[in-house]
């Protein structure tokens, strides 16, 4: 997570509002789908959505995400988990939002294309999901200029411009993009976990419309 002011800044370039119905994909810790759900309040829904492809880790995300939804003050937050294109079968209330963070990359990994899955199609499934005028809201870690998706396994990075063609080819619209994130000293060639650049990466942040 960041620190205050800049999860404050996050959460007006996403638009988040009382009463929103949210998704958040691959919640990690909860430390999301936590401030989701106190942004969204009684009215709202947080869909805490693990991808069945994560389901097996060691950690347990489901059985996390369950036990932070007994939390006091979590009875708006639902977990489910489906094959990561799948969303729509498990979420059947259209969305106002869709929340990825550090994940898109994700996307173009052996691990989440195991059975399938594929960017687009995970693209064209958050469309279908969302109600006209939703957004769809795209942090991640910076690869460098003219790599597309070559660094998203070896350096968990993707090309900006390269995920930005992709989410549009779904038909989304990009409404506005942020470089809250941007670390100008960035070199985007070590792998993000290394003590020399974890925490301090070079991240974008997208965010599309369904129109």
């Amino acid at each position: 997570m960041y620190d205050p002011s800049i999860q404050s800044d996050l959460i007006r370039f996403a638009g988040i509002e009382a009463g929103s119905t949210v998704i958040d994909v691959y919640p990690g810790d909860g430390g999301w789908t936590r401030l989701l759900s106190d942004l969204v309040g009684p009215n709202g829904r947080v869909y805490s959505f693990v991808p069945a492809e994560v389901a097996h880790f060691k950690n347990d995300p489901v059985g996390r995400m369950r036990e932070l939804s007994k939390e006091a003050g979590r009875e708006n937050v639902e977990v489910v988990s489906a094959n990561v294109v799948a969303l729509g079968e498990v979420i059947t209330k259209p969305a106002d939002l869709v929340w990825l963070h550090l994940f898109y990359h994700d996307l173009h990994t052996p691990l989440i294309q195991a059975d399938g899955a594929t960017a687009a199609a995970f693209n064209r499934a958050v469309y279908e999901q969302l109600k006209p005028g939703g957004s769809y809201v795209i942090i991640d870690h910076a690869a460098s200029a003219g790599s597309g998706a070559g660094d998203a396994q070896s350096l968990h990075r993707i090309e900006p411009a390269f995920v930005r063609k992709e989410v549009q080819a779904a038909g989304f619209v990009l409404d506005a993009q942020s470089s809250l994130l941007a670390k100008t000293d960035d070199p985007h060639s070590a792998k993000v976990f290394e003590p020399s650049i974890k925490g301090e990466t070079d991240r974008f942040a997208y965010r599309f419309v369904k129109r």
